[in-house]
């Protein structure tokens, strides 16, 4: 074989190599890019997390839960297939989570159920309009709140329940309110509605605390803890952790709404 019929062969297996190399990476790479596609959102939707934990846990709860009479759930089914409907937005619910998070809100559109944490009933977040938060941060909160909606629509279980949005016209429903407007949801667990860690864990309490202090009654128990903080100290934590203001700071409505909340924690 002449060496001119040699390098045409070889020419030509390389360019048949060559040829099916592209082909296969070509079949493959949709897939890679919708692989790459899913990674990009699962890093986007936790940095939204981390976002959405230091800015707005205060006022949409600690799970996205909402809290009763400010603000409302972001992982329910009415957010997710009647919100935009109900207000008029006509493109699509991520880019109203964009909109409303960047200019916030001068007063609630929902007054009678909520009426925001201040004025405005939400501040504006973006940073063009005086906010704390760039275009990014806020893209990325959108994606951790439109993670919700496979469980907000029934198709994925919720691990763990949360607690049910309660009847303010109950004390106990009171309490909860109570529980979270005033930062207790800062340092206490409880499961479904909180994740602090600097006290206690309350789950539980109602049945706990009629065996922490011996002649008082669980009611007892937890008004001293709440007034005289320092009175008794569970074992483990330091003296000093709970605030000793909340005697001032709180009502006796406020206190004993608050108490009826933790006794149904059993």
């Amino acid at each position: 074989m002449k060496r001119v019929q040699l390098e045409i062969i070889l020419g030509t297996v390389f360019v048949l190599l060559s040829a099916a190399i592209m082909i296969v990476l070509g079949i493959r790479e949709p897939q890679r890019l919708a692989d790459y596609e899913v990674q990009q959102r699962a890093e986007e939707i936790e940095f939204g997390a981390s976002v959405f934990v230091t800015n707005c846990t205060r006022c949409h709860g600690t799970q996205a839960q909402g809290i009763t009479g400010i603000a409302p759930s972001l992982r329910d089914n009415h957010f997710f297939t009647q919100r935009i409907a109900e207000v008029g937005w006509g493109a699509g619910l991520e880019d109203y989570i964009v909109s409303v998070v960047t200019t916030g809100r001068q007063v609630s559109t929902r007054p009678q159920l909520y009426v925001g944490g201040g004025t405005p009933a939400m501040p504006t977040w973006s940073e063009k309009f005086g906010g704390p938060l760039r275009d990014d941060q806020i893209r990325a909160v959108a994606a951790f709140i439109m993670n919700f909606e496979p469980y907000a629509l029934g198709q994925v279980p919720t691990v763990e329940p949360l607690l049910p949005v309660v009847d303010e016209s109950t004390p106990e429903g009171r309490g909860q309110v109570v529980f979270l407007q005033a930062g207790c949801n800062a340092c206490h667990t409880i499961s479904g509605l909180s994740t602090g860690t600097i006290g206690p864990v309350l789950d539980g309490v109602g049945l706990r605390a009629a065996t922490r202090v011996e002649g008082l009654t669980a009611e007892e128990y937890i008004h001293q803890s709440i007034i005289e903080p320092s009175a008794y100290v569970v074992e483990g934590y330091a003296d000093g952790l709970m605030p000793q203001t909340f005697a001032e700071t709180l009502t006796e409505e406020q206190i004993a709404d608050l108490i009826a909340f933790l006794l149904t924690l059993q």
